[in-house]
């Protein structure tokens, strides 16, 4: 079940408000993580398809002494030889028919007939090719063998794949949120097309006025005009903006190059800006016909080895540590009254709350007691930090130095509310303080750990602590993450914390 986004309800409230924030350069690849993992899933699918295969054209008969068959029983170089033909024709023709795309909310019709129709050119082909050759003594049969089983696996792979996505759609988990231009009878029928199938994965967050929109309008889920219509979608965490009426050309283009700063994907309806999406694909959301006008290269396939990683790493601490979390717990009870655990609510990617665990290190009404110790902050007035702060415990003191109040939140991970390498997850006091430029450490999961954490942690500075945020969610990579994992261990084993 997901929680509710915090942030909506301030952007809503104050849906005049305007900001600025800097633009990003668009980092368009055409070789993506993505499209290699797919690429490399479709090319073992293909070897196994062809074990398959020749399993069943030897079964029951004998093997030739001489020929292919004779040479593929014995020589894997020969097997291998001959069916990278096949598999390069297949991974050209994916390409082209879209089967690499990082679009995932296509039908499932649609991607299991382009599965048909790219097999099944590169089997003809394939078949052509040995003719040209000469290859007599390739058995026919086996590459038809090959051909079916390929369509079979990598279609059944990808329906498995689709069904755990929508689920995931369905659970509110890696949703994508989506404004409309436009709230005439086109919009509100795209809007309620999309809702009526959450299993794609779209969240409509707000309709968007061409005009100016005044406080009083009739309809309450118009939440701003065209010339705030990027600011507000920054502040939502918008992932594609829809135009489903017609505007003039310079303002689509406006919002389509403010858009492509801010990494926000554009679409519109076809038929509606006759020329400016010309030789531009027709992509179908359920049975909606939309043309992309921009979309930005998300690297899925790094972002899958990142959240592998996370898994794999966090377990293996939770199981090593697990005497280390034993004792804590003993200490924590006995140091003073109250839970062992701490749960705190903080804003997680995208705007989203769920509860930060973390060992309790100070005293049961620590929350309450800030207020009166406000004028001791050392930082700006949205980080708050007090040296020798009177709220943490004896035990709490030792905690924090060598950041073991933190060990709950490998659970956090293992849940999915966390990365072990990301910005920290703030309060939602202190987003409501952000500005829009401010918002783009949330676009990605919150960490453990982080460039901040190494970097400057006991810097006091709200700049630097934004600016290395930032720089980490432009920059990253899963070197990246290493290497602040690697240097995390020496920040915590110096008793850096407090």
């Amino acid at each position: 079940m997901t929680t509710p986004d915090y942030l909506e309800q301030v952007v809503v409230s104050n849906r005049r408000r305007r900001a600025t924030s800097g633009a990003r350069g668009e980092a368009s690849l055409k070789f993506s993580a993505t499209s290699f993992a797919w690429a490399l899933l479709d090319t073992l699918s293909i070897l196994v398809a062809a074990l398959l295969g020749f399993r069943f054209r030897v079964s029951g008969a004998p093997v030739p002494e001489h020929g292919w068959l004779h040479d593929i029983s014995h020589s894997p170089v020969a097997q291998l030889s001959y069916l990278t033909i096949f598999i390069l024709y297949f991974l050209i023709f994916a390409r082209i028919y879209g089967l690499y795309r990082a679009n995932s909310n296509t039908s499932g019709l649609h991607e299991q007939r382009m599965v048909f129709q790219t097999t099944l050119v590169a089997g003809l082909l394939f078949l052509g090719t040995l003719y040209m050759l000469h290859a007599y003594e390739v058995s026919r049969l086996l590459v038809i063998y090959t051909v079916l089983f390929t369509v079979f696996l990598i279609a059944l792979r990808r329906g498995i794949w689709r069904k755990l996505r929508q689920r995931q759609f369905l659970e509110g988990i890696e949703t994508r949120n989506v404004l409309i231009v436009g709230s005439g009878r086109v919009g509100q029928a795209l809007r309620n097309h999309l809702e009526a199938l959450p299993h794609m994965g779209f969240r409509f967050k707000g309709f968007i006025s061409l005009s100016d929109v005044g406080e009083s309008s009739a309809d309450p889920n118009v939440i701003g005009n065209v010339q705030e219509c990027v600011s507000l979608a920054r502040t939502l965490f918008v992932d594609e903006i829809f135009f489903s009426t017609p505007a003039d050309k310079k303002i689509v283009v406006g919002v389509v190059e403010e858009a492509r700063a801010q990494g926000i994907d554009v679409r519109v309806v076809p038929d509606l800006y006759d020329g400016l999406a010309w030789n531009a694909p027709v992509e179908f959301i359920g049975q909606f016909p939309t043309i992309p006008l921009h979309r930005g290269d998300f690297p899925r396939g790094a972002y899958m080895m990142k959240r592998i990683l996370d898994v794999v790493l966090s377990t293996l601490l939770l199981i090593v540590l697990s005497p280390i979390l034993l004792a804590i717990v003993i200490m924590v009870r006995l140091d003073s009254k109250g839970p062992v655990l701490y749960r705190a609510v903080r804003i997680g990617r995208k705007g989203r709350m769920f509860r930060c665990f973390k060992f309790r290190s100070m005293v049961t009404n620590a929350d309450k007691i800030k207020e009166d110790l406000a004028h001791l902050n050392e930082r700006n007035d949205v980080l708050f930090k007090i040296t020798n702060d009177p709220r943490v415990t004896k035990v709490g003191a030792r905690l924090r130095k060598y950041s073991l109040d933190e060990l709950p939140q490998l659970f956090n991970v293992l849940r999915g509310d966390m990365s072990l390498v990301g910005p920290r997850p703030p309060l939602a006091s202190e987003v409501a303080k952000y500005e829009i430029s401010h918002l783009k450490r949330l676009d990605v999961l919150p960490g453990m750990t982080g460039l901040w954490q190494v970097e400057a942690r006991q810097d006091p500075s709200f700049d630097s602590y934004i600016s290395l945020d930032t720089a980490y969610v432009e920059n990253w990579n899963l070197m990246l993450d290493l290497r602040i994992l690697a240097r995390t261990i020496g920040v915590v084993l110096s008793g850096s914390g407090s």
